[in-house]
């Protein structure tokens, strides 16, 4: 071949290449982010975990193979892409007596036969319960939505530390010492209203359970007990520790949220903390102003529906399970009739880019590898943009917009918790064989 003939043939070479290079160089469109975030997204295992359950919602005639009108179901999950969902066994606190101790105990069973009904009888071909993270990933590649057990406050397991081994043994692999009061275990973050104190931080109680979960292989969740009860556990813990679902208190400054000295701790030991979608740990004050705004047009609407609203957010905590169920079903009718009414206020609710906010500080302050995503569905959490386990989709959508990567997303989303849960089933197993 002549080199008069091989010339253009370089030139065109070479102009397509400066074209490709061009090309490449091109601002992504918005449509080109949405799809890119969906692959992510799709390929991601992505995990919540910290959703409340009712034992209403797991018989014949209702439950979570149906679109119910929860924030959480399995329809709800296959919409949003939710692969994983950890199903809380919670028990509010109640008096420090044998008797309050026996109802918390028949309480939390009970929650425990239901997850149990709905995996193993009810939608074994829909959903599988996860004991380890090796279960996780072949549930899942098996196309199969997969249900992990939380328990929410310790206060079932009375007085019986072998409680926690059987609770282990049905599947608990998270538990927190105390809830919304002092438990027979803990002080609780809610001393901070009165700062009246049990324990000065963990009982002695308290101290042995630590032990006894490191023994058996449940997470130690720093989402509700004090500052103190939280330092003191990462003191005495053989293993990582985790916060099923906090957000940063120096974004917002709540007693529910974790400062930084707790956040250190808890990087220095190896944890992770699941960055919550709850309104008002996100945003207080936004929160606040927007309810503000929007409770007249609420009000109004409920009282044409026969719909009675509470007055606080604790009324509703003080509430049973039930009882805050039937609540939210009543409330979610009140919302669908006042949203068309909503846009004409000034105020706005705290969204999924807010939520994102407190991932970005916990990302800078304590590192990629011990921080994840939780929502509290049906416990009240909740963001404009995740409402629900149907859109689940716009939380990694909005970690794509601010530059996260697929990796990065993918330990968020279930990575770093999978992680710990491997470490503390490690030790647990070292400190078995050690008899």
């Amino acid at each position: 071949m002549s080199m008069l003939r091989t010339i253009p043939a370089l030139l065109v070479l070479v102009t397509l290449v400066f074209v490709s290079a061009c090309a490449s160089d091109a601002p992504e469109t918005e449509d080109q982010l949405v799809e890119r975030a969906q692959g992510i997204h799709e390929r991601a295992i992505t995990a919540d975990t910290h959703d409340d359950i009712s034992v209403a919602n797991f018989t014949e005639e209702k439950n979570y193979t149906m679109d119910l009108p929860t924030q959480v179901n399995l329809p709800k999950m296959r919409e949003g892409g939710l692969d994983v969902t950890w199903l809380v066994v919670y028990t509010g606190q109640d008096e420090l007596t044998e008797e309050g101790y026996a109802a918390a105990y028949d309480n939390a069973v009970s929650k425990f036969e239901a997850i149990h009904w709905l995996t193993e009888e009810k939608a074994p071909e829909q959903i599988e319960l996860a004991y380890t993270s090796d279960d996780v990933r072949r549930i899942v590649s098996e196309g199969k939505l997969v249900a992990m057990i939380a328990i929410e406050n310790a206060y079932p397991v009375g007085l019986d530390l072998d409680n926690i081994r059987q609770f282990q043994e049905w599947g608990g692999r998270y538990m927190s010492l105390s809830h919304n009061g002092h438990s027979q275990f803990a002080d609780s973050n809610t001393g901070e209203r009165d700062d009246v104190w049990l324990y000065d931080g963990l009982s002695d109680l308290g101290k042995q359970a630590i032990a006894e979960m490191n023994k058996w292989g449940i997470m130690i969740d720093l989402s509700h007990p004090s500052k103190k009860s939280n330092m003191q556990s990462m003191e005495l813990s053989l293993a990582p520790v985790m916060a099923s679902h906090s957000g940063a208190r120096a974004m917002n400054d709540v007693s529910r949220n974790l400062d930084d000295e707790e956040l250190m701790a808890l990087k220095a030991g190896g944890g992770v903390v699941q960055t919550v979608a709850f309104r008002s740990y996100v945003d207080a004050e936004k929160d606040a102003a927007y309810r503000s705004a929007s409770r007249a047009i609420e009000e109004e609407i409920a009282a044409d529906l026969g719909f009675t609203m509470l007055e606080s957010r604790r009324d509703f905590f003080n509430m049973t399970t039930e009882e805050r169920e039937a609540y939210m079903e009543g409330y979610s009718k009140v919302q669908d009739a006042a949203a068309g009414r909503m846009g004409e206020l000034e105020a706005k609710p705290v969204n999924v880019a807010d939520f994102v906010d407190h991932i970005d500080y916990l990302v800078e302050l304590i590192g990629i590898d011990h921080v994840g995503i939780s929502s509290d569905f049906d416990g009240g959490g909740g963001v404009e943009g995740w409402n629900d386990a149907s859109e689940t989709f716009n939380v990694t959508l909005e970690l794509v917009r601010r530059g996260y990567s697929e990796e990065e997303i993918n330990q968020m989303w279930s990575g770093n918790l999978l992680r710990v849960l491997d470490d503390v089933q490690r030790i647990a197993a070292e400190i078995q064989a050690q008899g």
